[in-house]
């Protein structure tokens, strides 16, 4: 099992900065991508961004591209969202997501993990 720990969360204006991060212990051995997810009130939940376990596949969601940025620290088993020039539609439960080698391959055996989330209020 892998368990997800976000931190960094809070109310902040539009225009600032906020920076996430999420933390993964257990049996983190197996895991390659690390991402962000996003949900605001009566919509679904939407990627925001994510990244590979070398850094060499990362994305971005329109909507956040120029504005987020997303870095992964190996030896911690640690992925940050650096989250600058906020608008208030970014204001959602921020989600943190691992997935083992198998589930980005598409195998039945694949495991994916969710932190419980993080709330993010921007104001106008």
């Amino acid at each position: 099992q892998v368990q997800l720990v976000e931190a960094g969360g809070g109310v902040v204006q539009a225009g600032g900065s906020l920076t996430l991060s999420c933390a993964a212990t257990g049996n983190t051995y197996n895991i390659n991508t690390m991402g962000w997810y996003r949900q605001a009130p009566g919509k679904l939940r939407e990627l925001v961004a994510s990244i590979t376990l070398d850094g060499s596949s990362r994305k971005i969601a329109d909507s956040v591209q120029g504005r987020f940025t997303v870095s992964r620290d190996n030896a911690n088993d640690t992925i940050y969202l650096q989250m600058d020039s906020l608008k208030p539609e970014d204001s959602g439960d921020y989600f943190c997501h691992a997935a083992d080698w198998s589930y980005d391959y598409g195998l039945d055996a694949g495991k994916d993990y969710w932190g419980k989330g993080i709330l993010v209020t921007i104001s106008s």
